[in-house]
């Protein structure tokens, strides 16, 4: 009998064609945890998701089930200890997508360092006067940018994503600082220092950590207030490792430039979320690895981590 693989919603073609070779493929389109636990996960072999949780009321309500893929890096929204307990092993697919999330943290320092942003918002509103050059009103509206070169990068985690981001940073000509409770030895040209000093010599600071009770409300006030008063704050990480609430005030209170959050909890973000509208905030809608470079990667990696364990069953 062919395994029955269930996704919760579709991943990239690269990834289905190898799943549908193997076996029954069902899409749910489905994401929230007592809907899936109601009825669609009864008689699934296998369970794929990108970023949506997997609960243990879920694994219990799949006697079937032999594995979980997940879609995308870290594995924080998978109940963890109730996969040990019922013996399901969980894959995920690490480094996938790393090069695209550290362009996307290029991309994203630099258009605050731009003031890319308001500076878009401005000329699509009438906002800058006739009669005098572009660039002359960009001056006057207090728009004027910084460049990167010779500024220093802060990051706070070197796993794949990290180094990607300080290979980029390098190349633009940036002193690269990181920080990292497991690492002994460096990147290349990265210098390995404490949190604490990361944060006080850092213009940019990116996160790179997974969410855990250690990381959990790591850049909070405190953490701010270490941080220069024109530094740049980058989170492709997870939500709960910044406290949104002491960003906004550091961002009100002129001791932090600007903001580019990636992700949010819950996603999506309730449409009155302050920090979707702050004039220095840079918000969207974790689309960090969303390429579709990245896509067939991790398409392609889960269907194979998640059959390795189907055919490991079978023999």
């Amino acid at each position: 009998m062919s395994p029955q693989i269930l996704l919760t919603e579709p991943i990239a073609e690269a990834g289905m064609r190898l799943l549908h070779a193997a076996g029954e493929v069902r899409v749910a389109h489905l994401t929230d945890p007592a809907a899936l636990a109601a009825g669609p996960l009864a008689t699934a072999d296998a369970l794929v998701v990108r970023s949506s949780p997997v609960t243990a009321a879920m694994l219990e309500a799949a006697p079937r089930l032999k594995v979980v893929g997940r879609h995308g890096a870290g594995l924080d929204g998978i109940d963890l200890a109730a996969a040990q307990r019922l013996g399901v092993p969980v894959v995920g697919t690490p480094g996938a997508n790393a090069e695209s999330v550290a362009e996307f943290v290029v991309l994203a320092a630099l258009a605050l360092a731009r003031q890319l942003t308001p500076a878009v918002a401005t000329l699509a509103s009438g906002g800058f006067p006739p009669g005098r050059s572009l660039p002359g009103s960009v001056v006057a509206a207090g728009l004027t940018g910084t460049m990167l070169t010779g500024r220093t990068l802060g990051l706070v985690g070197l796993g794949a994503i990290g180094r990607g981001v300080a290979a980029r940073a390098r190349a633009m000509g940036m002193t690269v600082l990181g920080y990292d409770v497991a690492v002994t030895e460096p990147p290349d040209g990265v210098h390995l220092v404490d949190l604490d000093r990361l944060l006080a010599e850092s213009d940019v600071v990116s996160l790179h950590v997974p969410q855990t009770p250690q990381t959990t409300g790591l850049i909070g006030a405190a953490a701010l207030a270490r941080m220069r008063p024109h530094a740049l704050l980058v989170n492709t990480a997870r939500a709960g490792v910044v406290d949104g609430a002491a960003v906004l005030a550091a961002l009100d209170a002129g001791r932090l430039r600007g903001y580019a959050v990636d992700v949010f909890a819950p996603e999506p973000p309730a449409a009155d979320d302050p920090m979707l509208r702050h004039p220095r905030v840079l918000a969207t809608p974790h689309m960090a690895a969303m390429t579709t470079d990245a896509l067939d990667a991790m398409a392609v990696a889960v269907a194979r981590g998640v059959l390795a364990h189907l055919e490991g069953t079978r023999t």
